[in-house]
């Protein structure tokens, strides 16, 4: 594209100074003769000459054999510059719409190849921050908006593009092409209450297993998104009062949030990872799992699988399955810790099933 508007003005440049060139040259022809040619007359015939259109000589070439001369080598010169600088505003069309297509398809095909992913709809000043943590945590994820613009905003913002749909989320075909029947969450952060609850009861009807999270603006909305089928209901305005108020009873905790969350050599985070079944530490200690050994992660908390949580876990919490561990450290030990939770050990299976039960 940048070479493109490169030629482009070259082009443009190459014209002007044919024109140039052939108004002053026809100027100095008919004075060198006794003519005194009005600039607007060897413009006019430096353009119709140029662009050889045919309407006729306005300048009187009787008995000036040189202003011919002249003309003919601007016909020759200034026909090749005009079809450069023709071809290359034609190319600059074709390559910006071939730029788009193909940009298309590569979205289009990355969108396809995502499961597991997160659907976030709207990019207002609540849906960029959504954007940003899914690309500090490495979440795979797909953006819904109708402003082209801001979505390539952001990308700049951010630095790197990501896939997204210019569109309306309310759409149901929109959220199907975004995937939403593999997507294991939706996020709606649009405007509006009415459009948030739309989305919501659309996405629940499209996929029942969905995690749903949903801006409220109104807190009489709240209970309406979560009927409609949100799991949770998210108010700026409360989010907003809550961090007020811990800037003033506790702003070191504050302050350790924050630059936890905005350390970019660390992407530190407190985050979870739940016991799959078939996994190798089903049944072991906390102790015996030894997974401060495969990962450098604090564990804080433990939410058992009837949803009691269990808060600073000794050595001897004993891992069940459906348990989510909530940890804090960096991201990276985060896939890894949910990478060796979900692989299962055969050796270990078998070892339990080759143990004779007592009689």
């Amino acid at each position: 594209m940048a070479e493109g508007w490169r030629k482009l003005s070259i082009g443009f440049i190459l014209v002007v100074t044919v024109v140039a060139i052939g108004t002053v040259g026809f100027r100095t022809i008919g004075l060198y003769n006794g003519q005194d040619w009005a600039w607007f007359d060897c413009v006019y015939m430096t353009v119709i000459t140029v662009s050889t259109v045919g309407y006729g000589e306005v300048l009187p070439f009787d008995g000036v054999p040189a202003g011919r001369l002249f003309a003919m080598l601007l016909i020759v010169f200034g026909m090749g510059i005009l079809l450069y600088f023709a071809t290359s505003v034609v190319g600059l069309v074709v390559e910006s719409n071939l730029d788009e297509v193909f940009k298309r398809r590569k979205l289009d095909k990355g969108i396809k190849k995502l499961e597991k992913h997160v659907i976030v709809c709207g990019a207002g000043t609540t849906g960029i921050h959504v954007i940003e943590e899914l690309v500090a945590t490495k979440t795979p994820f797909v953006v819904i908006d109708t402003d082209a613009e801001r979505l390539e905003w952001i990308a700049s913002h951010l630095g790197s593009p990501f896939l997204h749909i210019v569109g309306d989320a309310t759409d149901d075909d929109i959220l199907v092409e975004a995937g939403i029947g593999r997507a294991i969450g939706v996020v709606t952060a649009l405007p509006s209450d009415k459009d948030n609850l739309f989305v919501t009861l659309t996405a629940r009807h499209l996929n029942s297993s969905l995690r749903i999270v949903s801006r409220a603006r109104e807190t009489s909305a709240k209970e309406k998104i979560r009927r409609a089928g949100a799991n949770t209901v998210v108010s700026p305005n409360h989010i907003g009062g809550m961090r007020m108020v811990s800037e003033m009873i506790r702003p070191e905790v504050t302050q350790f949030l924050d630059l936890m969350l905005r350390d970019k050599d660390r992407t530190l985070r407190i985050e979870e990872a739940t016991i799959p079944a078939g996994s190798a530490v089903i049944g072991k200690t906390l102790a015996e799992a030894q997974l401060r050994k495969v990962t450098d992660l604090l564990v804080i908390a433990a939410r058992r699988a009837d949803g009691a949580y269990q808060y600073n876990p000794g050595p001897g919490l004993v891992l069940d399955e459906g348990t989510t561990l909530i940890v804090l450290g960096p991201m990276e030990h985060v896939v890894t810790l949910r990478r060796h939770l979900e692989e299962c050990s055969e050796v270990d299976r078998r070892g339990r099933d080759s143990t004779p039960s007592p009689s």
